[in-house]
């Protein structure tokens, strides 16, 4: 007995000195992309006299300062279980729901959705998908409608650029960032893999299944792999008013088939290094439905879309001083557009191969700096100019960016301050090509902890950003030019934040409020000319506004708590072009001047309850504010009961969502009407 009990110490020893040394090395990562479980080595194998004994669960319950009441620059974050709570679909539905962002969406399940953040436009938003910046050199924004958020486990919104010094060149030089971060494995060394499998339905014929698995290769090495299916008719009602005349239309041509296979590999080498390798496949055929016309409907528009791209991201902590991220990417992508009315087909396609890396170095406990150096090679070809007869420019563009950044950072006082150097040429096949293009673009951010023993701070910001001019831009038949010089845009931001438990009854309460003040010139507008339009540097916008946004949880019984979340902007933005103008000091279009949503959570045992409110301003769809050129302002609800099923080792989770609950009309777009009330359930099995 005295040896059985030394060997029972001894392998505890053994056990616990190992978890003590992976938990140090996980702190020490700066990018995760293995799971915890991952990451844990094996404790060493017991002899035959050894008694292994399970110890009884522990909770540990807390509240940490929000990241988005620490961050130098405005940040906002939405998690996993409000996505769910809330019953939303894809990344434009969830982005709606930040301070500051205005989506556009042209109607229905198919419709392209684009977010803008502070009026600065899409092609200023950068979207980032597991650590890498996704890109589209001819139209130069992303349809954010088509990431689903079945595997999405968090989505982060950056004014600006994130905190994080281990981020690509491409991240800092963006006027904000879109993360999207997938869901990492959960696997333990009792159970290797694990099946998700679920099934979505609802109105407007919607059929949506997906299927995630997981499975443990290795000891170290876990692949995932995703697989979905969306349909959907996207014939929906609508009220079609003309003067005092209201007939009941339907929506036409809008439907959407959709494919999208995805599998990640995530590696954790025993050095500590991690790897994370991802591949993905979408295909899409859909109706553009086209703008509504006095009793007609004649669109018989179609489009196709085909991506393909292989990322890989590697990360390495070589010392508490120097780390290291590597990141790779091809993409290659298809898309045609035909119009039968007019015989016209337009087919286009892109390839770039990309990559990156980034030094880290800690000199002094509270100074650290970061180098990134990302190059890129994009080219298109398109079939456009062979109709006319004309040989095709078919542009090749490579780009090189630089970004340096400092951080100092002490108890109250975090500064941080970045400089980005891009350069970028291109080549034609035919016809002029524009010059080079070199820029230093320069970002100083602080924060201030005001009060030693309260999370209260405040800060600054200042960002100088532009963004070039895309191959559509530059080439599209008739309208192109190579002559454009980038649009130039300066953001200012002064804020202060606070994070705190005022009262006994309220767990915890975050309070932001930031005003800012952006300015764009040099924009890139189609501008007509005596003939045709062209595309020209004819804009020049001011931007002021103010963000607020709040955050709450308040338990109401031991096993009931309401969740709490709002945000509200006043913003306005003004064209500063030309002082002779008719549109002078107007609105900008589709710019409203507020915006806000409200979202409540209520967690109980029996059936959750997710309901969120939009609201939107009025604004006007051309620069002339003019009576007739007025969008008038909505509201939206929805509404989301869940309640997930224990069935054994297995879990069953039943949602059933109403979104549009006043079933009103309205209209993001103009004459691009939103479907009224509809609703989907939803049926998630795991095993």
């Amino acid at each position: 007995m005295g040896n059985l009990g030394r060997n029972i110490k001894k392998q505890r020893e053994n056990c616990r000195s190992v978890l003590i040394r992976a938990f140090v090395a996980m702190l020490s990562l700066s990018y995760s992309t293995a799971p915890a479980a991952m990451l844990l080595p094996r404790c060493p194998a017991a002899g035959d006299t050894t008694e292994v004994r399970r110890m009884g669960t522990a909770s540990v319950s807390g509240h940490k300062t929000a990241a988005d009441v620490l961050a130098t620059k405005p940040l906002q974050t939405m998690e996993r279980t409000e996505i769910e709570a809330l019953g939303l679909e894809n990344v434009a539905e969830a982005v709606k729901r930040f301070a500051g962002t205005t989506v556009r969406d042209y109607g229905g399940v198919g419709g392209m959705k684009t977010v803008s953040v502070r009026n600065l436009g899409a092609h200023h938003t950068a979207v980032s998908y597991d650590g890498i910046v996704v890109s589209n050199t001819q139209a130069g924004q992303i349809d954010i409608g088509r990431y689903l958020l079945d595997n999405v486990e968090r989505l982060t919104l950056s004014t600006g650029h994130s905190d994080n010094l281990m981020q690509s060149a491409r991240h800092y030089a963006a006027a904000s960032v879109l993360d999207i971060e997938s869901k990492t494995p959960l696997l333990t060394t009792e159970r290797n893999n694990q099946l998700r499998l679920t099934m979505k339905t609802g109105s407007f014929g919607l059929a949506n299944p997906s299927l995630h698995y997981d499975r443990r290769l290795a000891r170290r090495t876990v692949l995932s792999l995703d697989a979905y299916f969306m349909h959907s008719d996207g014939t929906y009602p609508y009220s079609l008013l003309n003067a005092s005349k209201r007939s009941k239309e339907k929506r036409y041509n809008s439907e959407v088939t959709s494919w999208q296979g995805q599998a990640d590999l995530r590696h954790a080498f025993a050095d500590g290094s991690q790897m994370h390798l991802k591949t993905m496949w979408y295909r899409s055929e859909r109706g553009l439905p086209g703008t509504v016309i006095f009793y007609a409907n004649p669109s018989e528009e179609r489009l196709w879309d085909e991506d393909f791209y292989a990322q890989a991201l590697y990360s390495k902590h070589f010392s508490r001083q120097w780390q290291l991220q590597g990141r790779m990417k091809y993409t290659h992508t298809w898309n045609r557009y035909t119009d039968p009315r007019y015989k016209f087909r337009d087919v286009n396609r892109q390839n770039e191969y990309y990559a990156s890396a980034t030094a880290g170095w800690q000199p002094l406990e509270n100074l650290s700096f970061a180098l990134a150096q990302d190059i890129a090679f994009n080219d298109l070809r398109n079939n456009i100019l062979r109709n006319v007869e004309v040989v095709p420019a078919n542009p090749r563009r490579f780009t090189s960016l630089t970004a340096l950044t400092a951080q100092w950072r002490t108890a109250r006082v975090n500064i941080q301050g970045n400089l980005t150097g891009t350069y970028a040429t291109e080549d034609v096949h035919a016809g002029k090509k524009p010059d080079d293009r070199r820029r230093l673009s320069p970002t100083v951010a602080a924060t201030w902890r005001l009060l030693p023993e309260q999370s209260f701070f405040a800060r600054l910001m200042y960002k100088n950003t532009f963004r070039m001019p895309t191959f559509n831009d530059q080439y599209y038949y008739r309208m192109g030019s190579t002559n454009l010089k980038p649009e130039k845009a300066t953001e200012y931001n002064a804020g202060l934040t606070w994070s705190g438990s005022p009262a006994r009854w309220i767990k915890y309460l975050s309070l932001t409020v930031d005003g800012y003040y952006n300015h764009v010139h040099d924009k890139i507008v189609a501008f007509p000319t005596t003939y045709v339009w062209k595309m020209a540097n004819f804009g020049k916008v001011e931007i002021w506004g103010i963000d607020v946004t709040m955050a709450t949880e308040i338990p109401l019984t031991r096993n009931v708590s309401a969740l709490l979340t709002g945000n509200f902007t006043q913003q306005r933005a003004k064209d500063k072009t030309n002082p002779k103008s008719q549109t002078y000091n107007n609105d900008v279009p589709y710019t409203p001047r507020s915006h806000g949503n409200l979202s409540i959570i209520l967690n109980n045992p029996w059936v959750n309850v997710g309901y969120s409110l939009c609201y939107c301003g009025s604004r006007y769809s051309m620069g002339q504010n003019k009576p007739e050129y007025r969008i008038r302002q909505y509201t939206e609800s929805s509404l989301t009961l869940s309640r997930d099923f224990r069935l054994g080792a297995s879990r069953l989770k039943l949602a059933a969502s109403v979104v549009n609950l006043e079933n009103k009309q309205y209209e993001v777009v103009k004459y691009y009407p939103m479907p009224r009330r509809s609703w989907h359930l939803t049926a998630t099995f795991q095993w």
